[in-house]
């Protein structure tokens, strides 16, 4: 830390700090508590950030910085605003660091400003101002508020009122003892993995502890996200593993629960167990591509978010419409409970009756909102839905050389008329008949059409629901149909990896860095080349030991190409550096 006697002065410390070093700017006369300093200048996911009396600036924003204080140290030599007044972003902060801040705005460089609620951050310029400042100080328990927002703001009913009042604690305890939150997240993981492989033993003392540790593991997983916002601890590689750890525990412990069952009681419940997980990945598309539709709509407000508005001003229709979602708290309190009282078989019966009921009422608002609400997509929506479509080769290609179909709801009606003729050839028509190949055949000609047009339809953020509902329920239709041994876990093991690759579509989506090369889509085929692939071994090796091979095969293959390029992508330095606040239902 560094005294700078002027404007001047602090231009030649900046520009002496060694360029790849974040640096800060702080009024002497700053009065304030800690954690709102620490708010304004150490969270990593801003390329600038300020609070009254204090800005800080990361390396890529340094140059802008050094310009900002030139240019504000001119402005107030001549008497004259940093911005017009009507454009000033923050006119009630005139502080030296407060107007720098506004001339990093005016250049270009966004600069967060935290909320800071009842935490004090001033610089006052009076006796009555720091008397004030000092009586907020002792007023407001700094270490309380920091407790407090390390929960977010909008849980579920079980996570806020049955983990989160204990787990910001550990959470506190590991940042003291200098734990980080991958590291905690890692904890979680193989807490879940342990719980898995209790329940994979199949007896009731190993369902008793597999639901106990499956609680352990949400614990954790809630303590790792309040460990983040407790220490201010985002990473890129923290934003990787909490975006897909949760996957892999729920579908893992869906795969102790069915070797359990076999093992336990000779119960074969792996098509349950499979079942389960699509119903689970077509929930969240539908979340994801309605969000990415809807993510910079300009439009007006529909009756149903009207209505929705409402309802959120009574407190107990919050709560009841939170947990009717079935979010990741209640659902896996309910598995832990069942796994430990019951049986696998009526683990999965209740989590595919809850998770329908879920996805019939949130897919339900969704549809009325989309109807009911003029809007106006922007090109980036509908790259994000060509994206999360994940059209492989042979729908590009058919893209490619047929017409745009016209009509406002043409391509989610053609994703859907594709969707049921293969879902219907893979469960109706004769197992092993060449018609299963037609019906592929047309699969993938109705895909293409689908996508030869943006996406910018009211309803057409519905395709990639459509196209993942479609290649899904086709792998488990086919495999459970087989009558091979085997089959179904392998196909439990192709979906996982796929699934593992639209997630990862999603979260890089969401981080803004677009969707994975295009060779990665490629590579893998798309959907509907893996689902035609799916079609032709299946036609191909009728009843016979070498499906499961190649299904093994196909999933081994899937994975490998999938996880070295997320990977690469998640630990280089243009992935992301936020960690996803969203809840997944």
């Amino acid at each position: 830390m560094q005294t700078a006697a002027d404007a001047a002065d602090a231009a030649a410390l900046l520009a002496a700090v060694p360029a790849g070093r974040r640096v800060a700017l702080v009024d002497p006369r700053f009065v304030g508590h800690v954690h709102a300093l620490r708010l304004g200048l150490t969270d990593p996911r801003f390329p600038a950030a300020t609070v009254p009396g204090a800005l800080t600036a990361q390396p890529e924003a340094r140059g802008a910085l050094l310009r900002a204080l030139h240019r504000t140290t001119a402005a107030v030599g001549a008497g004259a605003p940093v911005v017009e007044p009507d454009a000033d972003p923050a006119p009630e902060d005139r502080t030296v660091p407060g107007r720098i801040a506004v001339a990093l705005e005016a250049e270009g460089t966004p600069v967060q400003r935290p909320a800071l609620g009842s935490l004090v951050a001033v610089v006052p310029t009076d006796p009555e101002q720091q008397a004030a400042a000092e009586a907020g100080l002792a007023s407001v328990d700094d270490e309380a508020v920091r407790l407090r927002n390390a929960v977010k703001a909008h849980d579920g009913f079980f996570t806020t009122y049955c983990i989160s009042p204990y787990s910001r604690y550990i959470a506190r305890w590991c940042a003291r003892r200098g734990l980080t939150p991958n590291q905690v997240t890692t904890a979680s993981l193989i807490t879940a993995l342990i719980a898995a492989g209790a329940a994979a033993t199949g007896t009731r003392g190993g369902y008793i502890a597999a639901g106990i540790l499956l609680l352990v593991s949400f614990v954790l997983d809630c303590a790792d996200g309040q460990l983040a916002r407790y220490s201010l601890q985002y990473s890129t590689m923290g934003a990787w593993l909490d975006a897909t750890f949760d996957r892999a525990k729920e579908y893992a412990y869906y795969a102790g629960l069915a070797i359990g069952a076999v093992r336990g009681g000779s119960d074969d419940v792996w098509a349950l167990a499979l079942g389960a997980m699509v119903l689970q990945a077509c929930r969240h598309v539908v979340d994801f591509s309605f969000n990415e539709a809807n993510h910079d709509a300009v439009a007006n407000t529909s009756p149903t978010a009207a209505l929705s508005d409402k309802l959120d001003s009574v407190g107990w229709t919050v709560w009841a419409r939170r947990m009717i979602v079935l979010p990741i708290g209640e659902r896996w309190a309910m598995i832990a409970v069942l796994t430990a009282l019951t049986t696998p078989r009526i683990v999965f019966y209740a989590l595919l009756v809850g998770c329908s009921l879920a996805a019939c009422y949130t897919t339900a608002g969704r549809l009325l909102r989309s109807l009911t609400r003029r809007a106006d997509r922007t090109d980036r929506a509908a790259r994000a839905l060509a994206d999360l479509a994940d059209s492989g080769p042979l729908a590009q290609a058919v893209a490619k050389v047929a017409p745009g179909l016209p009509g406002t709801f043409t391509a989610p009606a053609v994703a859907l008329l594709g969707t049921l003729v293969m879902i219907g050839g893979a469960l109706f028509l004769p197992y092993g008949s060449l018609l299963t190949l037609a019906a592929a055949a047309v699969y993938v000609l109705l895909s293409g059409l689908a996508v030869a047009r943006l996406l910018k339809g009211p309803l057409d953020w519905l395709v990639p629901p459509f196209f993942r509902a479609a290649e899904y329920v086709t792998i488990l239709v086919l495999a459970a149909r087989s009558d091979v041994p085997h089959a179904v876990p392998a196909a439990f093991g192709l979906v996982s990896a796929v699934a593992y690759h639209h997630y990862d579509t999603v979260y890089r989506i969401r981080g803004g860095t677009g969707a994975p090369p295009q060779w990665l889509v490629r590579t893998i085929g798309g959907h509907e080349g893996r689902t035609a692939l799916v079609a032709v071994l299946a036609a191909v090796l009728t009843h016979t030991s070498g499906f499961t091979t190649a299904l093994t095969a196909l999933a081994v293959a899937v994975a490998l190409v999938v996880l070295v390029e997320s990977i690469r992508f998640w630990v280089s330095s243009s992935a992301p550096a936020v960690h996803d606040e969203g809840e997944l239902a």
